[in-house]
């Protein structure tokens, strides 16, 4: 049997990989990555854009050291044991390299896919549940009601078995990855507060040392005003219904909803926010703002603080955010 993962990391700091970054920069975009410095790379599956496995696989053959994280896998999307297959043979072959993210998907998306479940929440309990098993070389578990391979087994597992996290924002959904997964992914924005809460939602079941994985939008500039101004439109969705537990724990979280609801469009309700909420839902800001800002998610209990860059041009903006790494200072 394989190895079960070791506890995780402290102080990562990664990089996304821009869903919509022209294909021909891919692999220079993960490539600089990796010579900057960054600890890890994370992909993105959204539907209509590029695949997770066949990204990771991309990124994971083309670089040497980097971690590759796919964040996220609706569960709804793929049969358990063939994702188990998936996922152990990308471990397999990069040993140590891989960390799954596994997550409901968007509601809309899932239903449009005709993959949307009456019950998310007993599905992707089911999901982990099976699918860390399968991983780790143990035979899958008897049928529930969606999850079905019960007595399946793979033959190629990976020595040391890559961590299942769950990418999930609501309390009910996080108490399940604190009983079926290894931690947590947290989309953006993750101010420190929101980590807080999210990692009180784990509950008493959870590991002692999750892997608490963090996305934010991400802007660097000797300039800050240019920074903050270059961040804005990665927050125009956080006033939205749907990010309510992001923002619920934080001390502007009625004022927020307030310029929400006076802002004619998300547009204007983010470019008119005040600086200090921008600062407090990004990293933005002077090499040593951001720097602060990834340390405070650190100190929150995040593992990995993985940033969005901002603004058109991405390889250009790798560089700039590479100036905010702790290591670089």
């Amino acid at each position: 049997m394989s190895e079960s993962p070791t506890s995780p990391a402290r102080g990562r700091v990664g990089v996304m990989l821009p869903l919509d970054l022209p294909v021909g920069e891919v692999l220079p975009y993960v490539r600089r990555a990796e010579e900057l410095g960054f600890d890890q790379v994370w992909v993105v599956e959204d539907l209509g854009w590029r695949g997770g496995v066949a990204q990771a696989a991309t990124v994971l053959a083309s670089t040497t050291n980097l971690t590759v994280g796919i964040g996220i896998l609706p569960a709804g999307a793929r049969n358990v044991a063939f994702a188990a297959m998936e996922l152990a043979t990308l471990a397999q072959l990069q040993p140590g390299r891989v960390i799954a993210g596994i997550g409901h998907g968007m509601p809309d998306w899932m239903r449009q896919a005709g993959s949307w479940p009456a019950s998310p929440l007993t599905l992707i309990k089911e999901y982990a549940t099976a699918l860390r098993l399968l991983i780790a070389g143990e035979p899958g578990p008897a049928g529930g009601r969606y999850v079905r391979c019960e007595g399946v087994v793979l033959t190629e597992i990976p020595d040391t078995v890559p961590p299942v996290i769950l990418g999930v924002r609501g309390p009910k959904s996080q108490a399940v990855a604190g009983e079926v997964a290894d931690g947590l992914l947290l989309a953006e924005p993750a101010a420190p507060g929101y980590i807080t809460a999210s990692l009180r939602n784990l509950g008493p079941a959870a590991s002692d040392s999750p892997e608490i994985v963090v996305y934010d939008a991400a802007a660097v500039d000797d300039d800050e005003e240019a920074a903050l101004t270059r961040v804005r439109a990665a927050l125009e969705s956080v006033g939205e219904p749907q990010w309510a537990a992001h923002i619920d724990p934080l001390p502007f979280a009625g004022e927020l909803r307030a310029h929400r609801a006076a802002s004619p469009d998300a547009r204007h309700f983010a470019r008119t926010m005040p600086a200090d909420w921008v600062r407090a839902l990004s990293i933005a800001g002077t090499p040593a703002q951001a720097r602060a800002a990834i340390e405070a998610r650190h100190a929150a209990g995040a593992t990995s603080v993985v940033l969005a860059p901002a603004g058109p041009d991405r390889l250009t903006a790798l560089d700039s955010l590479a100036r905010a790494l702790p290591h670089r200072h």
